[in-house]
């Protein structure tokens, strides 16, 4: 080991070595990248500007927004210089620092959503209780805990990948840098990083997806029980917009990590990866305005204004 070249920078690939692709592709995710950073903080500002809007739900949607700008902020902005230079490198420790805070951003996203499963259920199952259930402390105190909950899975994930030793090939065969690319690299045995990662994953993501799914177990039974077909459509339809959102994450995890090996390709875990960090940030927004009629007339406000002073 001694005798080995120690790697201090890796080589991020492109997603295509196409010229006229890598213009197209930059444009296209240059543009995507606009409309997540653009639609996202309309929906912050909207939140903290309309009064209407200061429920524990809007409270968790903010936070929701904030988390999505910066998720796609880590991987993005390196990904489209990577089309403007012809070799892009990232020293280790710039690639791990990635790591992290995609990690650390990707838990507190999944705890975000179960504590916004929680609110719904919260509403339309205890709705008497619901002000005392969803205060303004409880609020703070459930996102504060999507926070510590993501720190400690990156935490744990990182202090053991500051332990791994590269000495070459330095070549990432990925746009960005993930915790399986980076172990693929590796000079030094791996396992113990692989059963830390794969330990981590089982038990935030299934803590996080138990919690979300026990939320809408109970929310289902209660909907069933309303009388009036009108009542269980108004109570299905104030927790719609989350059951989309939820649903993208959990199938674009399921299907990344229950692929068959046959399966297996770097293209493939490309889609995946382009999916979860950068379209979801970006259909998120667009889902809860669309699917949600108080955003939309908070959104509708200025615009009316701006007609009524023409």
């Amino acid at each position: 080991m001694e005798n080995q070249t120690t790697v201090t920078k890796f080589i991020l690939r492109k997603l295509s070595s196409d010229p006229q692709m890598q213009i197209f592709l930059f444009s296209m995710f240059l543009l995507i990248y606009l409309i997540i950073l653009g639609s996202n903080i309309v929906i912050m500002v909207v939140i903290r500007a309309d009064s209407h809007l200061n429920t524990p739900m809007y409270f968790f949607l903010f936070h929701l927004s904030f988390l999505d700008i910066c998720y796609s902020s880590v991987t993005v902005p390196n990904m489209l210089m990577n089309f403007l230079v012809e070799r892009k490198t990232i020293s280790v420790n710039g690639c791990i620092a990635q790591m992290f805070l995609f990690i650390l951003l990707v838990g507190a996203e999944i705890f975000i959503l179960s504590a916004m499963a929680y609110d719904r259920y919260a509403a339309i199952c205890d709705p008497l209780h619901y002000v005392q259930t969803m205060s303004k402390g409880i609020c703070v105190q459930l996102v504060s805990g999507a926070w510590t909950m993501g720190f400690l899975y990156a935490l744990l994930n990182t202090v053991f990948a500051l332990k791994l030793h590269f000495c070459g090939p330095n070549q990432i065969n990925h746009f960005s840098c993930e915790l399986p690319s980076l172990l693929q690299l590796s000079c030094t045995d791996t396992l113990t990083n692989q059963v830390v990662l794969l330990t981590s994953v089982v038990i935030f993501g299934s803590s996080s997806f138990l919690l979300t799914l026990t939320s809408y177990i109970y929310i289902m039974s209660t909907i069933l029980r309303i009388c009036s077909a009108e009542g269980r459509r108004k109570a299905f339809f104030t927790c719609s917009s989350h059951v989309i959102v939820v649903g993208l994450w959990y199938l674009t995890a399921f299907f990344q990590y229950t692929k068959p090996s046959s399966v297996s390709s770097v293209v493939l875990d490309k889609i995946f990866s382009i999916q979860y960090s950068i379209l979801i940030p970006m259909l998120n927004p667009i889902i809860y305005s669309l699917k949600n009629k108080e955003v939309k007339i908070a959104l509708g406000k200025p615009l009316r204004k701006l007609k009524f002073l023409k």
